[in-house]
């Protein structure tokens, strides 16, 4: 989870689980050059030998150790790992890690070119190769930090896939998607499929929302001293401190991505929204193993200062639960909903009113009533409406913006409807009349049925 970068792609590859993708590579043809990798049966046991070497070694619960190493042995006596494909190998042995430890971050994937860039660190003794590799897969990814969006009502959205981490370079990132946020009435930060990743991104981004110097989790390592990681001093964004805060979270949410979200719920700097989180808490290690492998062995674990605890194997409940592809909506309406109450100048108030019933209605359908249906189509002034199978179209022959009919969206269930594509529009169904609202405007400008 934490002391290593994992890409984005091979951390979600990991806790989704390598089984499905690996039984998916068996039942394909081979190329000769997945031919060309066969393990031998002298390969398999180095493999497995190398394995329980690691877990006896470096794993953070040895009282758990003699537990994994038999479920180990008692497989491979039986046969399971006969295997020549190693996504199989891996996806097996996983497996069994998991359901003899029942820790998230126990795994092992294939993955040779990662291997080679770790055995080239090892070699170098500076980890240039492997942090080399794992910052260009950060580059491509803009640091985890895939989408930023103004969402009605001047709320501030940031989608971070990946907490990944590059030394001098993701902070940059990250200020500019800080200074992004920091000029909206609130912010979502959607972590939903966030695999996980770095600490010092999860500590960097975090400190904006904390006071300088606050303690933010420490790790226990066995035979080391404790790790503790505090909220940073210098931000070049700024702090966001009270800043209506909601994060966006999912069963997909693991390891870095839990840390921050639990962070957010036990320091109260918002709201969680969504379903519960995966479970992975504690810190891992990658051990390469030829040829080609690399393995997660946890090494340690997180305390958090508020709780005293973590969020290993019960992940991170959400504040306001809901099925995670309405936690947008949800949050959305959330935010708006907190921010009118809390009186704004007229004009903001607006705002937030014009937003609120589209987002709503997204959440609660709406069905166009069937006496609304039948007498809604007609001319209105230079405005048609018409009823089709899939509901009501307007449409404003001649107008060279408009050229074509728009569909009417239910936003109400009093006959109130947003246009397609049309933002700032929204069109009443009255008896024999039209009610145009647009946006800005105090009434509505009415329109009888020609």
């Amino acid at each position: 989870m934490r002391l290593k970068v994992l890409s984005a792609a091979a951390m979600a590859f990991a806790l989704m689980g390598v089984g499905v993708a690996a039984e998916a590579q068996v039942r394909t043809p081979m190329t000769e050059a997945e031919a060309a990798r066969i393990l031998s049966p002298v390969q398999r046991d180095a493999v497995l030998n190398a394995v329980k070497a690691a877990y006896r070694t470096s794993y953070v619960f040895p009282e758990k150790t003699p537990v994994i190493l038999a479920r180990l042995d008692k497989a491979r006596a039986a046969g399971r790992y006969n295997v020549g494909n190693p996504n199989e190998l891996a996806s097996l042995i996983t497996s069994d890690l998991r359901e003899a430890s029942h820790d998230s971050h126990a795994y092992m994937q294939y993955d040779p070119q990662r291997h080679a860039a770790a055995i080239a660190s090892s070699a170098g003794g500076a980890g240039e190769a492997l942090a080399g590799f794992d910052a260009a897969t950060a580059r491509r990814d803009h640091h985890g930090l895939a989408e930023m969006r103004i969402l009605p009502g001047n709320i501030r959205y940031l989608k971070i896939t990946a907490f990944e981490w590059v030394s001098d370079e993701t902070g940059q990132a990250y200020d500019g998607a800080m200074r992004f946020l920091k000029a909206g009435d609130a912010v979502i930060i959607d972590l939903r499929g966030n695999g996980g990743g770095s600490s010092e991104a999860v500590q960097y981004l975090v400190s904006h929302f904390l006071k300088a110097g606050t303690l933010e989790i420490t790790f226990l390592h066995a035979g080391r001293e404790p790790i503790q990681t505090r909220a940073l001093d210098n931000l070049p964004a700024g702090r966001m401190i009270g800043k209506p805060l909601y994060v966006l979270v999912d069963q997909g949410a693991a390891s870095a991505a839990e840390s921050f979200a639990y962070d957010v719920q036990q320091f109260k700097l918002g709201k969680l929204v969504g379903a519960s989180t995966a479970g992975a808490a504690n810190t891992n290690e990658f051990v390469p193993i030829a040829p080609g492998f690399m393995l997660s062995v946890s090494t340690g674990r997180p305390v958090h200062p508020i709780s005293k605890a973590n969020w290993e194997g019960t992940g991170v409940v959400p504040d306001v639960a809901t099925p995670p592809a309405q936690a947008l909506d949800q949050a959305h309406a959330l935010a708006l909903k907190a921010l009118a109450a809390a009186h704004p100048a007229p004009e903001i108030q607006a705002d937030y009113d014009w937003a609120l019933p589209e987002i709503e209605a997204r959440l609660h359908p709406v069905t166009v009533s069937a006496a609304t249906a039948k007498a809604a189509p007609g001319a209105y002034g230079k405005y048609v409406v018409t009823a089709e199978k899939d509901g009501l179209w307007i449409a404003r022959p001649g107008h060279p913006l408009w050229p074509e009919p728009r569909r009417l969206e239910p936003l109400t269930n009093g006959g109130l409807f947003a246009v397609d594509g049309v933002d700032l529009l929204r069109v009443g169904v009255k008896p024999d009349a039209l009610e145009l609202w647009w946006k800005g405007e105090p009434s509505p400008r009415i329109l009888n049925r020609n």
